[in-house]
């Protein structure tokens, strides 16, 4: 399509809006579909956050997440709980209070609003 050199497409030829995508069905696509589909850019997102370099970019991530509503867990200070945390290492501690309790995230974990995605790998406080 020609361009203008002030970025304007000059009358008589065809707009973005006039051209179909080739290789692309007309048509709304199904729930089931619209849901792998989720699945699959929130699995994307969470490598592509594990793998940032830039902690900025990494919390741009996770915001967004967010906002669709995958959530982190970071449960330091919580009791650890084997059906929502996995264990990753133990540190000996003399406070009964604190055996059983995570001390660390070591790995943060994530929902999707209720439905666990990834467990967070935490360390444990253990009674000496």
């Amino acid at each position: 399509m020609p361009v203008a050199a002030d970025g304007t497409v000059p009358a008589g030829t065809a707009s973005n809006a006039d051209v179909e995508p080739v290789g692309l069905v007309a048509g709304p696509i199904g729930h089931e579909q619209a849901l792998a589909d989720r699945q699959a850019l929130i699995q994307l997102c969470l490598y592509a956050m594990d793998r940032a370099r830039s902690g900025g970019v990494a919390e741009r991530i996770e915001q967004g997440l967010a906002a669709i509503g995958v959530h982190a867990l970071r449960p330091d200070g919580q009791r650890f709980d084997p059906a929502m945390h996995e264990a990753g290492g133990a540190v000996p501690t003399d406070d009964a209070n604190l055996a059983g309790m995570v001390a660390e995230t070591e790995v943060v974990g994530f929902v999707d609003h209720e439905r666990l995605l990834r467990a967070p790998i935490v360390t444990v406080y253990t009674k000496r």
